[in-house]
């Protein structure tokens, strides 16, 4: 029976009810319904690369991606040579993410993932999924871009966790509506914009007293937010969301994503990956440093 307070004729599209139980069809999801599905598992068998290099990275230059990468040339250039790595391009479109190798990385069949073969201590290669999960191991691992101090380690787990907990909102909820849903739907996209400009509010409060997101030391929380936010406020994220947010108003945020953007390795972390573009400008698969060369940053 419909219920009166949502008559089916003012739904989209119109005149649809949600049955009873849902069920899983080919095509759910509209231009993502390759991307994901209701189950778990590889639905094929697909071995993956492994390059030279002691960290093999399984990827794509969406933000996400971007904030791993860009940890890994941070590193390489505060001269930690043991984070040299390869990055592999995983076409989430063509499914690449529900390979067998790919799948025994991340259950969870998202990018990044990354296999340390060379990790502290020894023994057999580790696995890592989870962006702020391989930035936590990175940091540790190279003693780098994590304080060691209590209280100021405390701040940038704090906001390192902010980013993981509330990009969702931004990047499937304000993103997927306002740019890739194939029918604009307003009560989504108010919804979605209010949250998303509540939260860079409350990165520009932050940032108004602080250098770096937290406190005036450059952090991976830096580099897990700058991806979504910081390219989010300089308008180069979803197609003229920056107008439509007003993310100039965050003259913070701004000044704070300008900085992180002139630096050389978020430059280079910020390229690596990309699956389309100007060959000049991006870079699909990574696995020294001299393959920058000759590349637009």
């Amino acid at each position: 029976m419909s219920d009166p307070k949502f008559p089916p004729e003012k739904n989209l599209p119109a005149g649809y009810e949600p049955p009873k139980v849902w069920t899983w069809e080919p095509g759910n999801g509209g231009a993502f319904a390759s991307t994901n599905r209701p189950i778990a598992g590889a639905t094929h068998e697909k071995e993956l690369p492994v390059g030279n290099n002691p960290l093999q990275l399984y990827s794509l230059g969406t933000p996400n991606g971007q904030k791993v990468t860009i940890l890994l040339e941070e590193l390489l250039a505060a001269g930690h040579q043991g984070a040299e790595y390869d990055a592999w391009l995983i076409n989430i479109g063509k499914g690449d993410q529900f390979g067998s190798g790919f799948v025994g990385v991340n259950p969870n069949s998202k990018i990044p993932a990354l296999m340390d073969h060379n990790p502290k201590g020894g023994g057999e290669p580790l696995r890592l999924f989870e962006s702020g999960s391989i930035l936590v191991y990175l940091a540790e691992k190279f003693d780098a871009f994590l304080p060691t101090d209590v209280r100021t380690r405390a701040e940038a787990m704090n906001w390192l966790f902010w980013q993981m907990g509330s990009a969702p909102f931004v990047g499937g909820g304000f993103g997927h509506f306002y740019t890739y849903a194939p029918v604009k739907i307003q009560y989504a996209i108010d919804r979605y914009a209010m949250e998303t400009k509540r939260q860079l509010d409350v990165l520009n409060r932050q940032l108004a007293n602080n250098e770096f997101v937290g406190g005036s030391e450059y952090t991976i929380a830096d580099m897990a937010i700058w991806p979504w936010y910081g390219r989010l406020a300089l308008d180069q994220s979803y197609p003229n969301a920056g107008e439509f947010l007003s993310t100039a108003e965050y003259e913070h945020v701004v000044r704070w994503a300008k900085q992180l953007a002139e630096r050389p390795a978020v430059k280079r972390g910020s390229i690596v990956n990309k699956a389309a573009g100007d060959p000049g400008k991006f870079l699909p698969e990574r696995h020294s440093a001299s393959d920058f060369d000759g590349l637009t940053l």
